[in-house]
């Protein structure tokens, strides 16, 4: 496999794992778990070692394993998009960046669906237990046990059309705060090529928070969609945390979830811990570009690499 494979798979599970504290928090505000996105979400310090770290990076398993396959179809679909948009040597107009990435985004929703279903359950499940059924492989068994392979595509509408729009303006946001940091080194006669990480790091960064900015109603919706659990399987601790549902209960669509969200908690339910969210989006995308840019710096040790070698991910 090519270095950049593995560069952005490597990168991209760490950044998962660097901000997956913050990504429970998230959920957990989403879903309604918790007041105000902070820290008291996670686990005590008065518990023991283990029982803290273990909480902290449950969920990671699901997103960590299909980030490579995420990856792969995203950036196929999106090049060969942006090719087939744009046929001359110049850089691409701004619209197909945006377009290109809306359709990458949306080819990934066959990976992207299923992991956020485990990972935002395991999220959801109580952080200071320790029992196999809050695990990503037990949540995974169950819903197929439960529902079949149709159980993992809860939500998968809501998740495809944030998924599209989310990556059409990762990929414009990139490129447009790319090109303006390009224009100013230039205006100032800075050597570009020696700022190349520092302008990565930040548009990378940038990127982040505006794309989780334009999708973040959808991706509350999506959370309060996927915790809607079928009963069996559900245990007392998981049934506090998630939506049990009893015999002859029914599961609300996207936009029942939306109007119900509305209804009973007003606007700001769809805004409620986008900070946090931001700052999360910002510190996983410096992370991954530094990591990446290291990893392939030592892969590509007296090789010509070609293509523009660079990682987009949200």
């Amino acid at each position: 496999m090519s270095a950049d494979f593995w560069a952005s798979s490597i990168a991209g599970a760490i950044g998962i794992i660097i901000g997956n504290p913050l990504d429970i928090i998230k959920v957990r505000v989403q879903a309604g778990k918790t007041s105000s996105p902070t820290f008291s979400s996670l686990p005590s310090n008065t518990l023991p070692t283990t029982q803290r770290l273990g909480p902290l990076i449950r969920g990671t398993a699901a997103p960590i394993l299909g980030f490579g396959a995420l990856n792969s179809i995203l950036f196929m679909t999106y090049n060969r998009t942006t090719n087939l948009l744009h046929l001359s040597p110049t850089p691409p107009p701004l619209w197909t960046t945006f377009l290109a990435g809306a359709i990458g985004g949306l080819a990934t929703w066959i990976i992207s669906t299923p992991i956020e279903i485990i990972k935002c359950r395991a999220q959801l499940s109580p952080l200071t237990t320790t029992r196999a059924s809050a695990t990503s492989l037990s949540i995974f068994r169950t819903s197929l046990r439960t529902e079949g392979v149709r159980g993992l595509y809860l939500g998968g509408v809501v998740t495809a059309l944030r998924d599209s729009i989310g990556y059409g303006f990762y990929f414009w946001s990139y490129e447009l705060s790319s090109r303006f940091m390009v224009s100013q080194f230039n205006e100032r006669g800075m050597n570009y090529s020696s700022q190349e990480t520092l302008k990565v790091l930040l548009c990378g960064g940038l990127a982040g928070v505006i794309t989780w900015a334009s999708v973040f109603p959808l991706d509350v919706i999506k959370t309060r969609v996927q915790m809607q659990v079928l009963q069996p399987g559900v245990g007392m601790g998981e049934r506090e945390a998630l939506l049990g549902l009893a015999a002859g209960e029914r599961r609300m669509g996207a936009l029942e979830v939306a109007r119900n969200a509305y209804k009973n908690e007003g606007m700001g339910v769809f805004f409620r811990g986008l900070m946090v969210c931001s700052v999360r989006a910002f510190i996983v995308n410096a992370a991954q570009w530094m990591v990446y840019e290291w990893i392939m710096k030592e892969l590509t040790k007296g090789k010509v690499v070609g293509g523009d070698g660079e990682m987009k991910r949200v």
